[in-house]
C-alpha cells in the first residue's frame, strides 16, 4: 500500500516522507519509496548569508519592477555594484517562486 501510495506525489514529497529518526534504516526506507540511495541520504544545504542578501535584493528589486526578469535583474545588480551571472539569478528567482509578468 505505501509503495503504492508513495508515487502519487512528486519526488520531493517522497523525500520528505523519510523519518531520519525511525527504527528503519534510511536506506530501506528510500527503497520503499521507490527513491535511489543517493536521494534518500541527501542533506539540505543551508543557505549562505551571502546567498541570503542577494535574494533578499532581488526580491525588492522585483517587488519595484515585477517586469523585470533575470536578465534586467542582472543588470540592476551589476549597476549595483553587485556582479552576478543571468542564470544565477533566473535560479534564485525560480527558488523563490518569482517571475516577470
Amino acid at each position: 500500500m505505501l509503495r503504492r501510495g508513495a508515487h502519487q506525489g512528486g519526488m520531493a514529497e517522497r523525500t520528505k516522507m523519510i523519518d531520519r529518526t525511525h527504527a528503519l534504516p534510511i536506506l530501506r526506507q528510500g527503497q520503499t519509496l521507490a527513491l535511489s540511495r543517493s536521494t534518500a541520504d541527501d542533506q539540505p544545504k543551508p543557505v549562505s548569508s551571502e546567498n541570503l542578501a542577494r535574494m533578499r535584493r532581488i526580491d525588492e528589486l522585483h517587488l519595484e519592477g515585477p517586469l523585470a526578469g533575470a536578465r534586467m535583474l542582472r543588470m540592476m545588480l551589476t549597476g549595483e555594484g553587485r556582479p552576478v551571472g543571468r542564470r544565477r539569478v533566473a535560479t534564485r528567482m525560480k527558488r523563490m517562486g518569482l517571475h516577470a509578468v
